[in-house]
């Protein structure tokens, strides 16, 4: 059986290219916003992962042509002194500080063996176009350019031994455009490597935070490629690896386009058979699982789910399954939050005053605020072998794209 983790060589920009090369990850801007960030700066590693934008406009971005620049560009960076590789295999301590919150964590490479038995575990469901799309990307590479977002249960033995690392100056430290200072050291010392790859083999499992579809295509291109060698570069995917507890997880709220033909009263007292329903003078941010904030005709409302409604269940019980199973399908007929277009998401930082706006414009009829999950939620789900609700986690900080990749030799 192959290792949980273990050091890699990476492929990472020169000092002076780092904060250039830096990018958000590759599914998070469209291709006119890539173009734009990416605009004069020939090191973008944009440039690898939204190749797109050296090509006329409204090429498709899964085109053949595309992946083949990708590859080309990966090739220039190369040829040009931006990308140079490691000499030896390494982990790396990342720290990620986005306003007053950080977190360090580990980039390494995690087994796909692992993976494959769920030992590295799921939360969501993938869909394959969006697989084909990364498988495609890895193989005309013969690369991982996207770290996976992986969390482990708090360890105090791999703490210390990243407090240690980073007490010392960083190799890498810059603000990306996006505000997030990266700060990168690495790890390559025998005995810490030992150390770390130990830890790690003495957790129960490794939690998928963000990267689903980074991860399924790295197991489908290790099932294409397998041999013998279980430890050959493809059998392992890029990832960085945090402590659960030091993960920032944001709201994912709700707006609604109508009230399913109630009026504002009706719909209010059809909540209270479910909720406590109550006035608030200001925004309602909710403090607490299973508290809601409710903006309806420009009065804020907090409800708070009756206890005797919440199931034992990991799934039924997170406040988006209780949303969705005792508000939203019932009263407000909306069963597929998926596809209904009576739905719409607001996530991430832009908080109460977007959902306020939305509603106020006359877009949305009502919005609806929740408390972020939890990470401990999201592990229970996965222990579980089920799947969380879509729109479920908002992640923040970001892993930037380029500042490590995984070759596959």
């Amino acid at each position: 059986m192959s290792a949980l983790i273990r050091p890699f060589a990476a492929l990472r920009p020169t000092s002076r290219f780092a904060a250039e090369v830096a990018a958000p990850p590759y599914d998070v801007l469209t291709s006119d916003e890539a173009r734009a960030r990416a605009a004069g700066k020939p090191a973008s590693f944009l440039h690898i992962s939204k190749p797109e934008i050296d090509l006329p406009e409204g090429t498709d971005p899964h085109s053949a042509e595309v992946y083949a620049k990708a590859a080309e560009n990966l090739v220039r960076m190369r040829d040009q002194g931006v990308l140079t590789r490691d000499a030896k295999p390494s982990y790396y301590a990342w720290r990620m500080t986005m306003g007053a919150h950080a977190q360090t964590g580990i980039a390494l490479t995690a087994s796909v063996a692992a993976y494959d038995v769920n030992r590295v575990r799921k939360h969501e469901f993938t869909r394959p176009d969006k697989e084909d799309d990364r498988v495609r990307q890895i193989e005309v590479l013969n690369a991982q350019t996207g770290p996976v977002l992986l969390a482990y249960p708090a360890s105090a033995e791999i703490d210390a031994l990243l407090a240690a690392v980073t007490g010392a100056p960083p190799a890498v430290d810059i603000v990306a455009d996006t505000g997030v200072r990266h700060e990168l050291w690495n790890i390559a010392d025998a005995a810490s490597i030992e150390v770390i790859t130990n830890a790690f083999e003495r957790l129960p499992a490794l939690y998928i935070a963000d990267g689903h579809h980074r991860s399924a295509a790295a197991s489908r291109v290790a099932a294409a490629r397998r041999t013998r060698d279980g430890e050959a570069g493809h059998e392992y995917f890029l990832a960085v690896a945090f402590p659960h507890h030091r993960m920032q997880i944001l709201p994912y709220h709700r707006v609604v386009k109508d009230l399913n033909g109630l009026t504002p009263e009706a719909f209010l007292a059809a909540v209270g058979q479910r909720f406590v329903v109550e006035r608030s003078a200001v925004a309602v941010q909710p403090a607490r699982p299973h508290e809601y904030g409710l903006y309806l005709a420009g009065q804020w409302h907090r409800l708070t789910i009756k206890p005797e409604l919440v199931p034992g269940d990991p799934v039924a019980r997170l406040d988006v399954s209780l949303l969705a199973d005792r508000l939203l399908a019932p009263i407000l007929g909306i069963t597929d939050p998926r596809r209904d277009p009576r739905i719409d998401f607001v996530g991430g930082i832009r908080g109460l005053p977007e959902l306020e706006r939305r509603v106020n414009s006359g877009e949305m009829r009502c919005a609806i605020a929740l408390h972020p999950t939890r990470m401990e939620d999201l592990m229970a789900v996965a222990d579980s072998g089920q799947v969380m609700p879509p729109k479920s986690t908002w992640f923040e900080p970001k892993l930037a794209d380029g500042l490590l990749s995984h070759v596959l030799d």
